[in-house]
């Protein structure tokens, strides 16, 4: 043995290709094949980290995904990576590594004092702790501490791929059991994926395979998202999967347990045969089931010092023991490990033997508690688990559509957690979070007693492994202090992904407009050609049409008033358009609307509003009644697409009724002609139907040509004049607005944007949602209050505005707020209360052309009893005096929308 490299074993490794690589400042050499953990171990560094809370030294402690001490940072020139697990790390030729959660270094670091003060930081202390003087002395000190590594300070360099993966069987697992299943399914025909963690897979015929590549989770419709060495995501869709994902060890609590040395006995024989290392010079094995003595024998037969193997079982198979015994190990049965000893790394342990206590000593321990089925995955894809009393595992169990458990045989192991008798605040669970026995015992008391409760009080599970080695044994000590039988409580929901991955790998090809794409209007083209001006608001959407050097406010001011006084065209294709159609369209409308859809009589229109479970406004707008059993919703643009969602989700899960929803607002082009000449223009081009208002009424639709084209329109109006909506196919949106040009040439047609519409709106009064309204506005907040009290029937929302806040005199409300000297009053400014508390704000301002003056609406509390009060604005150190008036400013009787 050179060092603590083995001259026997090391599957995985070339002894004919060194490597050179840095941690720490301090250059080392590994060999080809060597994990960044491997080669630390070979050169017999014992230290690699800190924990979080209590900053104790940190050794490495697994082989896998499952190891939670050894975490790194790695270098690349300016950029970097935290919080890598070292065992992850295939060594590369100057590979840069350095520890994180130390200061100034590693092996001096000062917040270590956290350990001599570990009674300060018990289970929950910063829900009992810096309640005086106050928070924020403390809080500086606080965000410095959290965390484990760095956050990069230059944007990631990588290049992440993202690929579609289509198959018959995806086999997760390239274990025996898995190799087994992808073969037998080849030869029947089928096309097969196998996916595994590991390297050097054997090749199968007909069987594709990644190698090193993670399994991040599984999802319904067998989706599997999977990463190929944290730079290529797969998107995996498979009509069957096999989850042959093997098992975890875990380990068993005893008093200064995760002392650097101490490591999972399994993972000492995977260091010996894959890596040809030797943890150390003379070690201990500390188990409960038969795989542990198999590590221990394993390594021992390639030259590993061990020293002795203490089992908690009173007996094992004579062949094992025989072995061992073989091979010069001492062998104590029915006894434990009481504690560990040593400063930096174990240098020796008690054991507790049935005729007393006795001191070996040692530089490393194996510990084996037994094993779990790894079967994260199949928890994610919805699967359960039930507890089984000979392995003392969860074991999955009963059916997942689409997804088959093909894990290994539960192995036998005696049922033991912590060792009683040592200091239980140093006996760890959680090793990255430094939670203890100790720790669930506290928690327990103070009644935390669900395993969901305790991982969040006590963070348990919630380190980069995600509980692969802490959670069953939390679940387990947990059950066992509030004296629960053993299985009762299962081990708290793991969630993807599986191990810690990239933010930059899961957006992968999805950056830029790949990831929010660009949406355009139909009639794109023309709006560029009449010289908009585009605004981002989800759609690209003209704000304005400046002509001469005019600015998008002046332009818009230009537009409003052009619509007042003659008329425009605006393009309003965002608008939402979604058909409802079937036996049960009216009754199913009448529970998502507050108003009563059922009463409306085909070819008419109605305003309504739509609200959540808490009764607060989601979204208003029209509807129409096309037919008696068809209807079609306008919700807005904002909202369009999570209205198809609502309307979906309610049908699915909440009423199953007789009811079809289609969403065709990209299939149609809409355009607005607002003003006095508005009739005359459509005139114009000859539609097949009467305009008139005797015929064609406010809030009414018509379907018929106009212009040759096939059409529908909805006499309805966001501005305050005669307006028509006209709705064509998309692919007439240019033809259309050309037309519509054409004919009102003649009256001073002009195009408008959506900041014209802003004045416009502004001037009626009418509401936008999430402008003039927050997440507490109500219907009764802008004046519904009269629609709800008419209707019988319930609907989405009813019964939170029966709550007591609901019903306060001390809302806010929607109004109309002047300015006293006729300007503008800025959005946000707040309405200075008598106690000089914020009372309100202005939520839409601008500056009415028609009027001459500023225009504002705000939520006011209680607005509507204290209409014409002066109240001053405040907003960035500057003031304004304005007076609560009703919300229309503009026409308040409405007769321009029936000229």
């Amino acid at each position: 043995m050179t060092g603590y490299r083995l001259s026997h074993g090391g599957g995985r490794i070339d002894r004919g290709q060194s490597i050179d690589f840095s941690f720490n400042g301090k250059r080392y050499a590994g060999l080809a094949g060597d994990t960044l953990a491997s080669a630390l171990l070979a050169n017999g560094v014992q230290l690699v980290g800190r924990s979080f809370k209590l900053h104790r030294p940190r050794g490495i402690m697994g082989v896998g995904c499952e190891e939670t001490n050894a975490l790194v940072q790695l270098e690349h020139g300016l950029s970097s990576i935290p919080n890598v697990q070292a065992t992850m790390i295939a060594l590369e030729e100057g590979l840069v590594a350095q520890s994180i959660n130390a200061w100034p270094s590693l092996t001096w670091d000062i917040a270590g004092v956290n350990d001599r003060l570990r009674g300060l930081f018990s289970a929950g202390f910063y829900y009992k702790t810096f309640m005086w003087p106050d928070w924020h002395w403390f809080e500086w000190l606080i965000r410095r501490a959290a965390g484990l590594g760095k956050v990069p300070v230059v944007p990631d360099p990588q290049r992440y791929e993202a690929r579609h993966v289509e198959c018959d069987l995806l086999v997760i697992g390239g274990g025996r059991r898995g190799l087994a299943a992808a073969a037998q399914a080849a030869r029947d025909g089928k096309s097969v994926l196998l996916v595994d963690l590991d390297q050097g897979l054997p090749s199968l015929e007909g069987v594709r395979t990644f190698e090193k590549t993670a399994a991040l989770g599984v999802w319904d419709h067998g989706f599997v998202l999977a990463a190929s060495e944290g730079r290529v995501l797969h998107r995996i869709r498979a009509e069957q999967i096999i989850l042959a994902t093997g098992k975890q060890e875990r380990g068993i609590a005893f008093a200064n347990n995760d002392l650097p040395g101490i490591m999972l006995a399994g993972a000492i024989g995977r260091y010996v045969a894959d890596y040809a290392v030797a943890p150390g010079r003379s070690g201990i094995f500390f188990v409960n089931n038969d795989l542990g003595w198999r590590s221990a024998i394993e390594a021992a037969q390639c030259g590993v010092g061990v020293r002795a193997i203490v089992d908690a079982r009173p007996q094992v198979l004579p062949e094992l023991a025989d072995r061992a015994r073989a091979h010069g190990i001492d062998l104590f049965f029915s006894s434990l490990v009481r504690s560990a000893h040593g400063r930096g790394r174990v240098t020796g342990v008690t054991i507790e033997k049935p005729d007393g206590l006795s001191r070996l000593a040692c530089d490393f321990v194996g510990v084996s508690g037994g094993w779990n089925p790894a079967s994260q995955l199949w928890t994610m894809a919805g699967g359960q688990t039930k507890f089984n009393e000979r392995s003392q595992s969860f074991q999955p169990d009963g059916l997942v559509a689409n997804v088959e458990w093909a894990g290994p045989e539960p192995i036998e192991a005696e049922p033991i957690w912590t060792v009683h008798g040592g200091d239980e605040k140093t006996m760890f669970v959680d090793f990255q979070t430094d939670v203890t026995v100790a720790d669930i015992k506290l928690a327990a008391r103070e009644n935390y007693r669900s395993v969901e409760h305790l991982k969040r009080y006590t963070v348990l599970g919630m380190g980069v492994d995600q509980g692969k080695l802490s959670s069953v044994p939390g679940a387990m000590i947990l059950a066992e202090t509030i004296g629960a039988e053993p299985g009762t409580l299962s081990a708290s929901k793991v969630r993807p992904p599986f191990v810690p991955t990239a933010f930059g790998l899961i957006g992968a090809d999805l950056r830029g407009e790949r990831f929010r794409p660009r949406r355009y209007l139909p009639a794109h083209e023309w709006h560029v050609r009449e010289g908009a001006v585009f605004e981002d608001i989800g759609w690209e959407r003209p704000a304005a049409y400046p002509v001469g050097g005019e600015d998008i406010q002046a332009a818009a001011e230009r537009e409003a008033a052009a619509v007042r006084s003659g008329v425009g065209l605006l393009d309003g294709s965002p608008l939402g358009k979604i058909l409802v159609a079937g036996p049960e369209a009216a009754a199913f409308l009448d529970r998502v609307y507050v108003g009563t859809p059922s009463t409306l009589k085909p070819g008419r229109i109605r305003y309504g509003l739509v609200l959540n479970e808490n009764g607060t406004i989601l979204d208003d707008g029209v509807y129409a009644r096309l037919q008696d059993g068809s209807f079609l919703l306008s919700p807005s643009s904002a909202f369009a697409d999570r209205m198809v969602r609502l309307l979906e989700d309610l049908l699915q899960c909440e009423w199953p009724m007789d009811v079809v929803v289609q969403d065709v607002t990209e299939q149609y082009a809409v355009w607005t002609v607002a003003g006095p000449n508005a009739r005359n223009v459509l005139e114009a081009l000859q539609p097949s139907f009467d305009l008139s208002s005797e015929r064609f009424p406010h809030l009414s639709v018509r379907e018929g040509q106009l212009d040759g084209s096939e059409v529908r329109i909805q006499r309805v109006s966001f501005s305050g004049e005669l307006s028509y909506e006209i709705q064509v196919p998309a692919g007439q949106a240019v033809q259309m607005g050309d037309a519509l040009m054409a004919a009102g040439k003649p009256y001073g047609l002009v195009p408008y944007g959506i900041e014209a519409l802003e004045i416009l709106r502004i001037e009626k009064g009418y509401i936008h949602v999430g402008t003039d309204t927050d997440s507490e506005t109500q219907p009764g907040d802008i004046g519904f209050g009269g629609a709800i009290a008419k209707k019988q029937s319930d609907f989405l929302g009813r019964r939170a505005l029966t709550r007591r806040s609901s019903l306060s005199p001390y809302r806010k409300q929607l109004v109309g707020l002047t300015s006293l000297c006729g300007g503008i009053l800025p959005v946000g400014g707040h309405v200075r209360a008598p106690s000089g508390q914020s009372g309100g704000f202005v939520t839409s301002s601008q500056f009415s052309p028609v009027l001459g003056r500023g225009v504002a609406l705000g939520l006011v509390e209680q607005g509507q009893r204290r209409l014409g009060e002066i109240v001053e604005i405040v907003s960035l150190g500057r003031s304004w005096q304005a007076r609560i008036s009703e919300t229309v400013a503009y026409d308040r009787e409405g007769g321009r929308l029936d000229i």
